[in-house]
């Protein structure tokens, strides 16, 4: 895919739209910034739109029916429309607005989780996890006992499915994995690894908080029960994340 960056003028143009990059760190020197996996800066059009609500629609959203609370709240819903379109979700009632992704992730483990799971049920991870997916889980370990094994990775640093296949024999309950590592820039092979899992009886969970930002996202072709991201990985703003779930298994848990 890297053939297909932009070069010369189209890059100028890019840079262009993030006000930071203008900024001189040093006398001369401008910001060169390469660490967009923690958080991507932000381009002046999402800048403007958040400054433009606040300036002008200011209100709570389902709580009003003066001006500003109706256009707050068709605002608020028209960014589920597009982030259900963005990701190809069957319905706008699927996607959850939450802090981040660890919020998302922290909601599945203790709603589905916590109403699920058993003292002995296997929860398969992969060591290639972010502590998002990885604490959750442990707390619920240590709570209820339930039991986590991980897909281990080859030297290569791709996930061993092998090792995989010799863990969905022991019938899991649930198997949470991240699309695309953080750490390796590995991009796991995600249909195979759900087919397998429904195949077995197991609930998926998908941290896509490296994935949707950088790759083409089909709910539809992927096929997870759950999916978790970020907006700030992506240009939007922090303090935002999002869970899609089936509709009818976000139907079946707790208010969190």
């Amino acid at each position: 895919m890297f053939d297909k960056l932009p070069t010369g003028k189209n890059m100028e143009g890019i840079k262009d739209d993030f006000p930071i990059l203008k900024r001189e760190i040093r006398p001369g020197i401008k910001l060169t910034y390469l660490d967009s996996a923690a958080t991507a800066q932000k381009p002046d059009a999402v800048i403007k739109e958040m400054d433009k609500y606040y300036r002008w629609t200011n209100a709570n959203i389902h709580r009003g029916v003066h001006a500003l609370a109706e256009e707050a709240t068709e605002a608020y819903e028209g960014a589920r429309k597009k982030i259900a379109s963005f990701i190809g979700a069957a319905s706008t009632q699927e996607v959850i607005f939450t802090r981040n992704t660890t919020e998302s992730i922290n909601l599945v483990a203790n709603t589905w989780g916590r109403k699920n799971l058993k003292q002995g049920d296997l929860v398969i991870l992969t060591e290639m996890e972010h502590h998002s997916n990885l604490v959750p889980w442990q707390m619920l370990a240590n709570e209820i006992g339930i039991r986590l094994e991980f897909i281990s990775i080859t030297p290569e640093g791709e996930l061993d499915l092998d090792s995989y296949e010799s863990l969905l024999k022991q019938e899991p309950k649930f198997v949470g994995f991240v699309h695309m590592s953080n750490v390796l820039g590995t991009i796991n092979p995600v249909v195979e690894i759900i087919d397998k899992a429904r195949a077995s009886g197991a609930i998926t969970l998908l941290d896509a908080a490296q994935s949707v930002p950088h790759l083409p996202f089909s709910l539809a072709e992927l096929k997870p029960d759950f999916a978790a991201f970020s907006a700030h990985k992506m240009l939007g703003p922090t303090g935002i994340g999002i869970l899609w779930g089936r509709k009818e298994l976000l139907t079946s848990i707790p208010p969190f």
